[in-house]
């Protein structure tokens, strides 16, 4: 099933010059020429994923609400590493609730991008952009989006632009 779904989807991301990222499974990743993995930490460990998928391939980290995670990840090598659940999710059950402090936190004294992720929709998105997210996950938040994913994107384009606006002006 998710061999299937790469094989189609990795094309449309492909022809958008969008990067193909694959959840969770770091051999999958490099066997289907993902561009590349994001790793959990019940997943392959960071180095494991990174000898999988190779030096030129993207690699992030799920560091739920820890510094320390985050820290480790990116010292080893991570390409992002990502922050959450921020917010009550509709995708998977919340291990950790995340303070938007720690966005802002992590860009005040570290140069490798952060991810907010869990239960970001249209509403709230502009809360974890403004903290200082480089990059947010969304699923349900497009997926389930009242008006359809199409909608969904204009209108998370809309409010993080408006966010990054607000912000900017401070």
């Amino acid at each position: 099933m998710i061999r299937a779904a790469v094989e189609r989807l990795l094309p449309v991301c492909r022809a958008r010059e969008v990067a193909f990222i694959l959840n969770d499974r770091a051999d999958l990743a490099a066997a289907l020429d993902c561009d590349g993995v994001h790793v959990g930490q019940d997943d392959a460990p960071y180095d494991e994923a990174r000898r999988l998928v190779g030096a030129d391939r993207i690699v992030g980290v799920t560091c739920h609400d820890s510094r320390h995670l985050a820290m480790v990840a990116a010292e080893a090598g991570a390409d992002y590493v990502a922050f959450g659940a921020f917010f009550p999710s509709e995708t998977k059950v919340a291990r950790t609730r995340a303070d938007p402090d720690i966005l802002g936190w992590w860009q005040e004294f570290m140069t490798v991008p952060c991810v907010a992720i869990g239960g970001i929709t249209v509403a709230n998105a502009a809360t974890v952009v403004a903290a200082g997210a480089d990059f947010i996950a969304v699923s349900s938040g497009v997926w389930d989006y009242p008006a359809g994913p199409a909608q969904a994107i204009v209108d998370f384009n809309g409010a993080i632009a408006r966010a990054l606006e607000a912000a900017a002006t401070r």
